[in-house]
Protein backbone atom coordinates (compact mmCIF):
# COMPACT_ATOMS: atom_id res chain seq x y z
CA UNK A 1 0.00 0.00 0.00
CA UNK A 2 1.40 3.22 -1.09
CA UNK A 3 2.05 5.64 2.07
CA UNK A 4 2.16 9.38 2.10
CA UNK A 5 3.44 10.38 5.28
CA UNK A 6 6.52 7.82 6.31
CA UNK A 7 6.76 7.39 10.16
CA UNK A 8 7.52 9.91 12.49
CA UNK A 9 9.13 9.53 15.30
CA UNK A 10 7.42 10.68 18.70
CA UNK A 11 6.48 14.45 18.70
CA UNK A 12 8.41 14.56 22.11
CA UNK A 13 11.69 13.24 20.84
CA UNK A 14 12.04 16.39 18.06
CA UNK A 15 13.96 19.34 19.04
CA UNK A 16 11.88 22.47 19.07
CA UNK A 17 12.34 26.25 17.66
CA UNK A 18 13.61 27.15 20.97
CA UNK A 19 16.10 23.94 20.46
CA UNK A 20 17.95 24.69 17.11
CA UNK A 21 20.15 27.10 16.36
CA UNK A 22 18.74 30.12 14.73
CA UNK A 23 22.43 31.46 13.59
CA UNK A 24 24.80 29.90 11.24
CA UNK A 25 28.01 29.38 13.56
CA UNK A 26 29.98 31.43 10.42
CA UNK A 27 27.48 34.33 10.22
CA UNK A 28 25.66 34.92 13.60
CA UNK A 29 22.57 37.38 13.36
CA UNK A 30 21.30 36.60 10.29
CA UNK A 31 17.60 37.64 10.20
CA UNK A 32 14.39 35.76 12.14
CA UNK A 33 11.23 37.31 11.74
CA UNK A 34 11.96 40.34 14.68
CA UNK A 35 15.04 41.15 13.05
CA UNK A 36 12.45 41.73 9.58
CA UNK A 37 9.82 43.51 10.95
CA UNK A 38 11.83 45.87 13.61
CA UNK A 39 13.64 47.63 11.24
CA UNK A 40 10.54 48.03 9.21
CA UNK A 41 8.57 50.09 11.92
CA UNK A 42 11.74 52.28 12.71
CA UNK A 43 11.67 53.27 9.12
CA UNK A 44 8.10 53.48 8.65
CA UNK A 45 8.36 56.16 12.24
CA UNK A 46 11.48 57.75 11.37
CA UNK A 47 10.16 60.96 9.92
CA UNK A 48 12.53 63.95 9.49
CA UNK A 49 11.99 67.60 8.77
CA UNK A 50 13.79 70.44 8.26
CA UNK A 51 16.38 71.86 6.11
CA UNK A 52 19.20 71.33 8.33
CA UNK A 53 18.69 67.69 7.97
CA UNK A 54 17.20 67.06 4.68
CA UNK A 55 17.93 64.84 2.88
CA UNK A 56 18.46 61.55 4.82
CA UNK A 57 19.26 58.03 3.90
CA UNK A 58 17.90 54.47 6.28
CA UNK A 59 19.61 51.67 5.22
CA UNK A 60 18.48 48.07 6.97
CA UNK A 61 20.27 44.96 6.56
CA UNK A 62 22.66 46.69 4.37
CA UNK A 63 26.69 45.58 4.18
CA UNK A 64 28.23 48.96 5.22
CA UNK A 65 32.13 49.32 3.83
CA UNK A 66 34.08 51.54 5.81
CA UNK A 67 37.76 51.25 5.14
CA UNK A 68 39.12 52.08 1.70
CA UNK A 69 42.62 50.50 2.52
CA UNK A 70 40.72 47.88 2.82
CA UNK A 71 37.77 47.75 0.76
CA UNK A 72 36.52 44.34 1.03
CA UNK A 73 35.90 44.88 5.29
CA UNK A 74 32.44 45.36 6.25
CA UNK A 75 29.65 45.24 8.97
CA UNK A 76 26.03 45.03 8.59
CA UNK A 77 24.08 47.22 10.71
CA UNK A 78 20.43 46.10 11.62
CA UNK A 79 19.30 49.82 10.68
CA UNK A 80 21.22 53.22 10.28
CA UNK A 81 20.35 56.54 9.51
CA UNK A 82 22.49 59.20 7.40
CA UNK A 83 21.99 62.70 7.81
CA UNK A 84 22.68 64.73 4.32
CA UNK A 85 21.97 61.79 1.95
CA UNK A 86 19.80 61.51 -0.89
CA UNK A 87 17.96 57.96 -1.10
CA UNK A 88 17.43 56.48 -4.49
CA UNK A 89 14.25 58.19 -6.63
CA UNK A 90 14.59 55.80 -9.35
CA UNK A 91 14.90 51.51 -8.73
CA UNK A 92 18.14 51.46 -10.91
CA UNK A 93 19.81 53.80 -8.41
CA UNK A 94 19.16 51.65 -5.38
CA UNK A 95 21.84 51.04 -3.26
CA UNK A 96 23.22 47.17 -3.28
CA UNK A 97 25.41 48.23 -0.05
CA UNK A 98 26.20 51.73 1.58
CA UNK A 99 30.46 52.24 0.69
CA UNK A 100 31.86 55.16 3.60
CA UNK A 101 34.18 56.39 0.54
CA UNK A 102 32.15 56.73 -2.54
CA UNK A 103 28.98 58.90 0.33
CA UNK A 104 31.39 60.87 2.29
CA UNK A 105 29.16 60.84 4.86
CA UNK A 106 29.23 58.84 7.77
CA UNK A 107 25.91 57.11 9.54
CA UNK A 108 24.78 59.72 12.60
CA UNK A 109 22.62 56.57 14.20
CA UNK A 110 23.32 53.04 13.97
CA UNK A 111 20.99 50.76 15.63
CA UNK A 112 21.62 46.92 16.52
CA UNK A 113 19.22 44.81 17.49
CA UNK A 114 20.95 41.89 19.84
CA UNK A 115 20.69 38.33 19.26
CA UNK A 116 22.47 35.52 21.67
CA UNK A 117 25.28 35.17 18.69
CA UNK A 118 26.17 39.04 18.35
CA UNK A 119 25.63 40.12 21.90
CA UNK A 120 29.44 40.20 22.76
CA UNK A 121 30.57 42.22 19.48
CA UNK A 122 27.41 44.88 19.52
CA UNK A 123 28.11 45.73 23.07
CA UNK A 124 32.40 45.71 22.52
CA UNK A 125 32.93 43.12 24.68
CA UNK A 126 34.84 40.82 21.95
CA UNK A 127 38.35 41.28 21.21
CA UNK A 128 39.74 41.43 17.92
CA UNK A 129 41.21 38.42 16.77
CA UNK A 130 44.76 38.32 15.24
CA UNK A 131 45.14 39.79 11.28
CA UNK A 132 40.88 39.89 11.28
CA UNK A 133 39.15 42.81 10.70
CA UNK A 134 38.36 45.18 13.62
CA UNK A 135 34.81 44.21 15.70
CA UNK A 136 31.58 45.66 15.03
CA UNK A 137 31.77 48.17 18.26
CA UNK A 138 36.08 49.16 16.86
CA UNK A 139 34.52 50.44 13.37
CA UNK A 140 31.50 52.27 14.97
CA UNK A 141 33.62 53.95 17.97
CA UNK A 142 36.80 54.13 16.34
CA UNK A 143 36.95 53.66 12.73
CA UNK A 144 33.63 55.82 11.78
CA UNK A 145 33.57 57.32 15.19
CA UNK A 146 29.39 57.38 14.11
CA UNK A 147 27.85 60.27 16.78
CA UNK A 148 24.94 58.17 18.46
CA UNK A 149 24.82 53.97 18.75
CA UNK A 150 21.91 52.61 19.99
CA UNK A 151 21.24 48.60 21.32
CA UNK A 152 17.94 47.39 21.66
CA UNK A 153 17.48 43.62 23.96
CA UNK A 154 14.35 42.59 23.43
CA UNK A 155 14.79 39.63 25.69
CA UNK A 156 15.47 41.42 28.26
CA UNK A 157 13.45 44.51 27.30
CA UNK A 158 16.87 46.82 27.86
CA UNK A 159 17.30 50.06 25.89
CA UNK A 160 20.90 51.03 25.70
CA UNK A 161 22.72 54.24 24.50
CA UNK A 162 25.51 55.16 23.59
CA UNK A 163 27.45 58.60 22.06
CA UNK A 164 30.97 59.38 20.65
CA UNK A 165 32.74 61.64 22.82
CA UNK A 166 36.58 61.97 22.67
CA UNK A 167 36.87 58.99 20.16
CA UNK A 168 35.24 56.78 22.11
CA UNK A 169 31.60 56.03 23.67
CA UNK A 170 29.88 57.16 26.80
CA UNK A 171 26.92 55.51 27.70
CA UNK A 172 23.66 57.91 27.65
CA UNK A 173 21.22 57.94 30.85
CA UNK A 174 17.88 56.34 29.72
CA UNK A 175 14.81 57.30 31.70
CA UNK A 176 11.54 55.48 30.54
CA UNK A 177 13.29 53.75 28.07
CA UNK A 178 13.87 56.60 25.30
CA UNK A 179 16.48 58.19 24.16
CA UNK A 180 16.31 61.89 22.61
CA UNK A 181 18.10 63.36 19.85
CA UNK A 182 18.28 67.10 19.83
CA UNK A 183 19.89 67.25 16.00
CA UNK A 184 17.08 65.54 14.78
CA UNK A 185 14.50 66.92 17.45
CA UNK A 186 12.89 63.10 17.55
CA UNK A 187 13.34 60.16 20.16
CA UNK A 188 13.06 56.71 19.96
CA UNK A 189 11.45 54.89 22.62
CA UNK A 190 10.65 51.33 23.67
CA UNK A 191 6.88 50.81 22.78
CA UNK A 192 4.75 47.80 23.79
CA UNK A 193 1.80 47.46 21.30
CA UNK A 194 0.53 45.51 17.76
CA UNK A 195 3.03 45.72 14.98
CA UNK A 196 1.94 43.76 11.46
CA UNK A 197 -0.80 42.30 14.11
CA UNK A 198 1.72 40.74 16.43
CA UNK A 199 1.92 42.10 19.73
CA UNK A 200 5.35 42.93 21.62
CA UNK A 201 7.90 45.29 22.61
CA UNK A 202 9.22 47.68 19.85
CA UNK A 203 11.20 50.41 19.15
CA UNK A 204 10.16 53.31 17.50
CA UNK A 205 10.39 56.80 17.23
CA UNK A 206 8.25 59.71 18.89
CA UNK A 207 8.63 63.46 18.71
CA UNK A 208 8.89 66.16 20.78
CA UNK A 209 5.57 66.14 22.85
CA UNK A 210 6.08 62.03 23.50
CA UNK A 211 3.60 61.44 20.98
CA UNK A 212 4.97 58.09 18.96
CA UNK A 213 5.37 58.66 15.16
CA UNK A 214 2.60 56.68 13.62
CA UNK A 215 3.24 54.52 10.75
CA UNK A 216 1.27 54.74 7.47
CA UNK A 217 -1.25 52.14 7.83
CA UNK A 218 -1.91 53.62 11.82
CA UNK A 219 -2.19 57.21 9.31
CA UNK A 220 -4.43 55.57 7.53
CA UNK A 221 -6.84 54.31 10.50
CA UNK A 222 -6.63 57.58 12.25
CA UNK A 223 -7.94 59.30 8.84
CA UNK A 224 -10.63 56.56 8.59
CA UNK A 225 -11.69 57.18 11.81
CA UNK A 226 -11.78 61.04 12.21
CA UNK A 227 -13.99 60.65 8.32
CA UNK A 228 -16.30 58.19 10.46
CA UNK A 229 -16.29 60.97 13.36
CA UNK A 230 -17.22 63.82 11.09
CA UNK A 231 -20.10 61.53 9.56
CA UNK A 232 -21.56 60.71 12.60
CA UNK A 233 -21.30 64.29 13.98
CA UNK A 234 -23.09 65.23 10.35
CA UNK A 235 -25.51 62.88 10.38
CA UNK A 236 -26.59 63.98 14.09
CA UNK A 237 -26.81 67.50 13.05
CA UNK A 238 -29.01 66.24 10.03
CA UNK A 239 -31.00 64.51 12.97
CA UNK A 240 -31.26 67.62 15.02
CA UNK A 241 -32.31 70.03 12.32
CA UNK A 242 -34.96 67.45 11.02
CA UNK A 243 -35.91 67.26 15.05
CA UNK A 244 -36.07 71.30 14.67
CA UNK A 245 -38.08 71.30 11.39
CA UNK A 246 -40.95 68.85 12.92
CA UNK A 247 -41.25 70.68 16.08
CA UNK A 248 -41.59 73.92 14.08
CA UNK A 249 -43.87 72.23 11.79
CA UNK A 250 -45.89 71.00 15.00
CA UNK A 251 -45.38 74.36 16.62
CA UNK A 252 -46.87 75.93 13.28
CA UNK A 253 -50.02 73.54 13.27
CA UNK A 254 -50.85 74.39 16.60
CA UNK A 255 -50.75 78.09 16.00
CA UNK A 256 -53.38 77.50 13.36
CA UNK A 257 -55.71 75.60 15.10
CA UNK A 258 -56.07 78.68 17.73
CA UNK A 259 -56.56 80.90 14.78
CA UNK A 260 -53.25 82.50 14.91
CA UNK A 261 -50.82 82.54 11.53
CA UNK A 262 -47.57 81.48 12.60
CA UNK A 263 -46.15 83.44 9.86
CA UNK A 264 -47.36 86.63 10.80
CA UNK A 265 -45.63 86.38 14.33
Amino acid sequence: MYQTNPPQPPQASLPTMDDLPSEDAEEPGLPDEFHEFQPQLLRETCQLSGEAIAPYFIGTDLNLYYDSRQPLWSKRPDWFLALGVTPASDQPALRLSYVIWQESVVPFLVVELLSPGTEAEDLGRSLRAVEQPPTKWQVYEQSLRIPYYVVFDRYQNQLIAFRSVALHYEEIPIANQQIWFPELDLGVGVWQGHYQAIEGLWLRWYDAAGNWIPTPSEKAEQERQRAEQERQHAEQERQRAEQERQRAERLAAKLRELGIDPDSI
